[in-house]
């Protein structure tokens, strides 16, 4: 008798354990990176620029998801880019993650350090290497801590027009995605049963009103976006842009031509943009146990401009060359319960962005801009250097083919891949 009731505790014990393991969970942490003693600021190549305050903190955040053996981590680090030189390192000092289930992508602020390591003229970089060895090291604890505090959790996703003055296209006003992508991960059980345990914002915007040349080191409106989901009980929050890329930006203009580019514009937009978010997800349907899917595929994109070889060549990040003049990079698809989501390894156009969105298996895409790597400007060869409006974006683009190569791998990878599981009302 002793025996069989031994066996039977010792069964449960295991259907339990598997069920648990079946259970979606999830998790988030969160990293301070503000450079102390403050760094100067970048926004693109050249020189950076000496940063004599601070607006805010800068931060690597990490929402961790997880459905039976798949296991995904979602990075999003405030700078203007982060190469995959960058990450892959901090891939390696993960614990439980795949390397190639750990995204990472940049909000894409115009306000804090070089993490390019763009070379002048002579092939001198002025980054500061010690700062971006403490980021790789943090991001890598905040996705080590997240898995350690995941926990079964149900998804609210959603899909709807930002609505307000937050975005617009600066060479033509109207071309640009206004949809703003939300997942939302809520704690099933325990003291926080029913409340978020994160929130990710995906809307394509740069993050330049204060910009590079005003000595401030800032998240830009990327930090008021984080303080008000979080302070509206969203939890973590997360922000992964979009396809902004020629050229999608905060939509801070006033009367007769001028500008807002200070702090309070910041908390404009970006509480804004945060409100926005949470109304779009708020009555979404509950997906209680959601599946999670992950594929990746290495591609690679021919390194046609000058200054871009420059760059790639004399960085100190020591980026990964695929041969002479050709960049190799990864693509990512995840399939997230009813969400679909492609990474793009740049600032894609947002006519790129609505051909992909336009083609993959779900009602509910995402595209994670800036992810992975941040490889410029991504244009479709016919855009490619067309107009006077696009000599700067087709100059700080690998070239021609890089928009085409794209969404073909892109479409392709989503071909190679299920759809999504269709959203399920709660309890079904």
């Amino acid at each position: 008798m002793r025996a069989r009731i031994i066996f039977v505790c010792l069964l449960y014990l295991c259907i339990s354990q598997v069920a648990v393991g079946q259970h979606f969970r999830a998790a988030a942490a969160v990293r301070v990176i503000t450079p102390d003693p403050l760094l100067p600021v970048s926004g693109g190549i050249g020189t950076p620029k000496k940063a004599t305050q601070k607006n805010g903190d800068l931060y690597a955040r990490a929402f961790v998801m997880e459905k039976g053996a798949v296991r995904i981590a979602i990075v999003n680090v405030d700078n203007l880019g982060w190469p995959a030189a960058l990450g892959n390192r901090s891939r390696k000092l993960i614990k439980g993650i795949a390397p190639e289930n750990v995204l990472i992508g940049a909000t894409h602020t115009h306000s804090g350090p070089d993490a390019y390591g763009f070379p002048n003229e002579k092939g001198e970089s002025f980054a500061d290497m010690a700062y971006l060895d403490r980021c790789v090291q943090q991001i890598a604890d905040a996705v080590n801590e997240a898995v350690g505090k995941l926990e079964n959790a149900s998804l609210k996703i959603a899909v709807a027009d930002a609505k307000g003055k937050i975005a617009y296209n600066y060479y033509a006003d109207q071309l640009y995605d206004p949809s703003c992508g939300v997942i939302q991960a809520v704690a099933n059980s325990g003291a926080n049963k029913g409340k978020p345990i994160a929130t990710l914002v995906n809307y394509a915007i740069h993050p330049e009103v204060i910009g590079s040349g005003r000595g401030i080191l800032s998240p830009d409106l990327c930090g008021p976006l984080y303080d008000r989901i979080e302070s509206q009980g969203g939890g973590v929050a997360i922000f992964m842009n979009g396809a902004q890329g020629g050229m999608v930006t905060a939509d801070n203009r006033l009367e007769g031509g001028k500008e807002a580019n200070d702090w309070t514009e910041c908390k404009r937009i970006g509480e804004l943009l945060a409100d926005e978010a949470l109304r779009i997800v708020k009555d979404a349907a509950v997906q209680e146990n959601p599946d999670v899917y992950c594929a990746s595929r290495r591609i690679e994109f021919p390194v046609d401009s000058e200054i871009m070889r420059f760059i790639l060549q004399k960085s100190p990040i020591k980026n990964e060359m695929a041969g002479d003049n050709r960049i190799v990079t990864q693509l990512n698809l995840l399939n997230i319960g009813s969400a679909q989501v492609l990474t793009v390894p740049g600032e894609a156009l947002p006519n790129i962005g609505y051909y992909v969105k336009r083609h993959m298996n779900t009602k509910k895409p995402f595209l994670f801009g800036l992810t992975n790597d941040a490889f410029g400007y991504m244009l479709t060869k016919v855009d490619f250097n067309s107009f006077k409006r696009y000599d700067y974006v087709s100059r700080t683009s690998l070239g021609e083919m890089t928009g085409e190569i794209y969404m073909e791998q892109a479409l392709k990878l989503v071909k190679d891949s299920p759809a999504p599981q269709p959203t399920a009302p709660a309890g079904k």
